[in-house]
């Protein structure tokens, strides 16, 4: 059975979602969730413990975390947590393509207080000002100021639940195997296979006044007609043809003000496309390495969920495109059902958001 992804909501003060209620109270701290069994080095006697954040360090070093006993109980060891982090770690990075590359490029918006952080609020500037040309420079120039729109945009809370048995959790401590991380797995790769799709497919989310839209159903977005120059899967589309719309790509962001750099996404489909000649008279020149010569395009990245036959070139700096992120993937655990199942949750608090500024100009060219 498939897991069932869940996504609540936070904007405006409103939630919708038990997730977002949750945080919404400001009772939702990811390390009171991860309460761990240990040895109290001065009893020496089993405890519960968890380890919590110092506010504004580096989360990356141990000496930044406090650990504390709790009065609850706990049911992993700290090695077992470690064990579910690996296994949804290496889904996140092997499943977020397009998310990772920008991430990797630094297009990343913290927020400072992801738990308490219900919506992004942010300002668009449009033109003002012009410069005169006078000879004694005593002629006032026009003295008018900027005006600022605000956008807002819901923050999402994407969740997958699965579960532990206490009887297989006894049983591999008893044996000595590691954790069966499978399920932990399993919930890691439909979380982020969400999020990416969040960029590239043609689904929105609104909530909160403001809305999530991906590449390929942003208003703003620039259009290009791929039957202009032919399908890249075509055979009967040479390399010039695909060259040709890239090129067309390139000059409609040019033509909206947008000068690059920028990465070409394209789908699966057209990825061993790529691969050809570029033609009979330049053997060894594939198609793919004919287009990176193209001035400003700094990656070509296959993006399996993007739609068949649709191509996306879009500029990557922070006023077109960032990941707004409050928590990576993260284990937690959620509730006990009796004495043998144990239920826990992966969730993130990540969204795309694709900007544009007062005049509805942005660097996201979609050819479909």
């Amino acid at each position: 059975m498939e897991p069932i992804v869940n996504i609540d909501f936070l904007g405006n003060g409103q939630f919708q979602g038990e997730v977002a209620q949750m945080i919404q109270t400001n009772q939702l701290n990811p390390g009171m969730l991860r309460p761990f069994i240990a040895v109290d080095p001065v009893t020496g006697k089993l405890g519960a413990y968890v380890s919590i954040h110092k506010p504004g360090t580096d989360p990356k070093k141990q000496e930044n975390y406090s650990v504390i006993q709790i009065n609850s109980g706990a049911t992993l060891r700290r090695e077992e947590w470690q064990q579910l982090d690996e296994a949804i770690l290496g889904i996140a990075e092997q499943r977020l393509t397009g998310v990772n590359d920008l991430i990797s490029r630094g297009l990343v918006y913290n927020l400072g207080n992801a738990m308490g952080t219900t919506v992004l609020e942010s300002h668009t500037v449009g033109d003002a000002m012009e410069a005169e040309l006078t000879m004694d420079g005593v002629t006032r120039s026009k003295g008018d100021r900027p005006t600022f729109g605000t956008t807002y945009l819901p923050i999402p809370i994407i969740h997958v639940d699965y579960e532990i048995n206490a009887r297989v959790l006894a049983a591999s401590r008893s044996l000595g195997n590691p954790l069966d991380t499978t399920s932990a797995e399993r919930a890691a790769r439909k979380v982020s296979e969400k999020l990416e799709n969040m960029l590239f497919t043609s689904t929105t989310y609104a909530f909160g006044g403001g809305t999530v839209y991906s590449f390929v159903n942003y208003p703003d977005r620039v259009p290009v007609t791929l039957a202009t120059y032919g399908q890249w899967s075509n055979p009967a589309t040479t390399g010039a043809n695909i060259l040709a719309s890239v090129l067309a790509m390139k000059q409609a962001s040019i033509n909206n003000l947008h000068y690059g750099p920028w990465v070409l996404y394209i789908p699966t489909g057209y990825e061993t496309r790529l691969d050809n000649d570029y033609d009979a008279t330049t053997p060894g020149t594939t198609i793919r390495e004919r287009i990176m010569k193209i001035a400003g395009i700094q990656n070509i990245i296959v993006v399996d969920h993007l739609a068949a036959h649709n191509v996306l070139l879009v500029q990557t700096t922070s006023d077109v495109i960032r990941i707004v992120r409050g928590m990576g993937l993260t284990n937690v655990e959620w509730q006990t059902e009796g004495k043998f199942v144990n239920k826990y949750k992966v969730l993130t608090i990540q969204v795309p958001q694709i900007r544009s500024d007062q005049n509805g100009k942005t660097g996201i060219v979609h050819m479909s």
